[in-house]
């Protein structure tokens, strides 16, 4: 028995929003309920048995926070959204669509857009030390880049220090051209690219003459004690246990520090184990400590990037 429902948008922006890049979102709202949706204007027809219609209904109904301010929806939003109707979790949802992290220079709102996002968030709020391991495109790195750099403008801390291991690829620092500045400046243009879409990037080269922003590699840090900082260590599965342990006691007084990585995609040599698996393994019991889990699941970049990352992890297993 067939059933048909629409739901009136109250505005062209919402549409957009809610249609997505090539109607993007509309197909991948049908793939998950198996109702045929159509939207025509303002007009979003929903079609199917009773149950599809209804569970296509509610799934809109629960992204309204977003659609209705004609803020962009991802595939990732309609999952989560989605995990919240199967677990009886929409008031933790909502709470989740309304917490915004930032805006960017262009005006976007930054939010976490899975439950595992929100508790790494909750976690760099609260702790002084947080460990965040995952695959490529969870928002490890770029979230904890948008709390540090509102701690910074917000005077929570005097220095925000960026740091990873120079080892990627490969290759060695003093194989490659320019001063050391330009040797690393492909290592950590990642990190100033998330710092770029908060602060003016001409204004950049001069916090980091003053020393408000370090972006250095990670040996920079030996012999040193990182006071009133809020620290990110990038791309930590290239560390040795050696460098995480220098680094991990590098902490200061009113300093909080993130460690981010990819346990499944170390650039170290085979023999070599990583400081991040190490240290995983020696601290997950320590009081006042975090550690943030993110899978496949919680991929925010293209959809294709989530569906590459679940096929690398079948063929690994």
């Amino acid at each position: 028995m067939a059933d048909d429902s629409i739901i009136q948008l109250p505005s062209m922006s919402s549409a957009i929003a809610l249609a997505g890049y090539g109607e993007a979102n509309i197909k991948f709202l049908s793939q998950q309920t198996g109702a045929n949706l159509v939207l025509r204007g303002q007009e979003l027809l929903i079609s199917g048995t009773p149950k599809q219609v209804e569970l296509a209904k509610k799934l809109v109904r629960s992204l309204e926070n977003l659609w209705s301010k004609g803020n962009n929806i991802s595939s990732a939003d309609i999952l989560t959204a989605r995990q919240a109707l199967d677990t009886n979790t929409e008031d933790q949802l909502q709470d989740l669509q309304r917490d915004i992290l930032a805006k960017t220079r262009r005006g976007f709102e930054i939010r976490a857009k899975t439950f595992h996002q929100r508790q790494y968030i909750d976690a760099l709020r609260r702790r002084d030390l947080t460990f965040c391991i995952g695959p490529a495109g969870t928002g490890k790195t770029y979230l904890a880049v948008v709390m540090a750099v509102q701690a910074l403008l917000s005077n929570q801390f005097e220095r925000l220090i960026l740091t990873r291991p120079a080892v990627e690829a490969g290759e060695k620092l003093g194989f490659l051209p320019g001063d050391l500045q330009q040797k690393v400046n492909p290592y950590l243009r990642p990190l100033y690219d998330a710092i770029n879409e908060f602060i003016d990037p001409e204004k950049v080269p001069n916090l980091i003459e003053r020393e408000i922003i370090e972006v250095a590699p990670l040996a920079y840090m030996r012999g040193r004690t990182l006071n009133n900082a809020f620290i990110i260590v990038d791309e930590a599965q290239n560390t040795t246990p050696a460098q995480m342990k220098m680094v991990l006691t590098r902490l200061g007084f009113n300093s909080r520090m993130v460690i981010t990585g990819d346990i499944t995609q170390t650039d170290l040599p085979l023999h070599q184990k990583s400081g991040l698996d190490v240290a995983l393994q020696i601290l997950r019991n320590v009081e006042g400590i975090a550690i943030c889990e993110f899978s496949q699941k919680d991929v925010v970049r293209h959809p294709l990037v989530q569906r590459i990352v679940a096929a690398y992890e079948k063929y690994e297993t």
